[in-house]
């Protein structure tokens, strides 16, 4: 801002060039007021609109810092996660809104009824899915993992799942790395199989009520992502939207009750 000289001006010409002065400086205040929050907002998209996620983890094993990371990015996104050790009961989770299991648990020390928990839930542990109802038991068979992929092939672009990536041919992976894998019931909605392999769904979902294996009905949404332990940090952009949108989609899912 300009300093006056009051040397050149008389008092009244004075007084009047400082009210406007100050009122120009009001007014930039007023203007900078209005639009900080605004710009604070753009560091979190709001997309979890401030939703309760419980992730179930292995809080003692080893891969726990790729957990928290996951954690930390849907916390910027606007949801707030409380994380549970893999030995506490479905009960745990109180009234979140959505439930994660990681594929950092020992699937054996996972405590058992999570395939009735009627609130939404996603998973990317493959050795859960059988007992989930989600695929039938055969490892290797019904539910697996691949070594070392990068491509998936979206096959129901539509679904907003998909996250309004075209069909085809997606790359995921920064580089090879291993993806879960499941042979779904009748009544899910296949995202996404490996690339080259279409009878291995790497991303899938049940709407409530959809009929799962062994004809048992969904209590509320399924997701299975294909992540493994340590390769959320190896997502590329398209594997990171499609993560987020699987997230954003089971906890959609108004229609659970408690």
């Amino acid at each position: 801002m300009k300093l006056l000289n009051r040397g050149t001006l008389s008092d009244h010409a004075f007084a009047r060039k400082r009210r406007r002065l100050f009122t120009a400086a009001a007014g930039l205040g007023a203007l900078a007021a209005l639009t900080m929050p605004a710009a604070r907002a753009t560091s979190n998209d709001g997309r979890g609109t401030g939703k309760k996620v419980a992730m179930v983890v292995q809080l003692d094993g080893p891969a726990i810092t790729v957990d928290q990371k996951i954690a930390a990015h849907l916390g910027a996104r606007g949801y707030n996660v409380r994380m549970l050790d893999q030995a506490r009961p479905p009960e745990a989770v109180g009234d979140a809104d959505l439930v994660l299991i990681s594929s950092t648990v020992s699937s054996k020390q996972v405590a058992s009824g999570w395939r009735y928990l009627a609130k939404p839930l996603l998973t990317w542990e493959n050795d859960l899915l059988d007992d989930f109802a989600m695929t039938g038991k055969r490892h290797d068979v019904d539910f697996g993992e691949a070594e070392k992929e990068r491509y998936l092939w979206l096959v129901n672009a539509p679904h907003p799942i998909a996250a309004g990536l075209p069909a085809g041919v997606t790359n995921v992976y920064g580089k090879q790395a291993a993806m879960s894998w499941g042979k779904p019931g009748l009544g899910a909605t296949i995202i996404a199989t490996l690339y080259g392999q279409p009878e291995k769904a790497a991303i899938f979902a049940y709407e409530k009520g959809a009929t799962m294996d062994y004809e048992s009905l969904a209590p509320a949404r399924r997701v299975m992502f294909f992540l493994n332990n340590d390769t959320f940090g190896n997502l590329s952009a398209a594997g990171s939207s499609l993560f987020d949108a699987a997230v954003e989609w089971a906890a959609a899912d108004t229609s659970r009750r408690s």
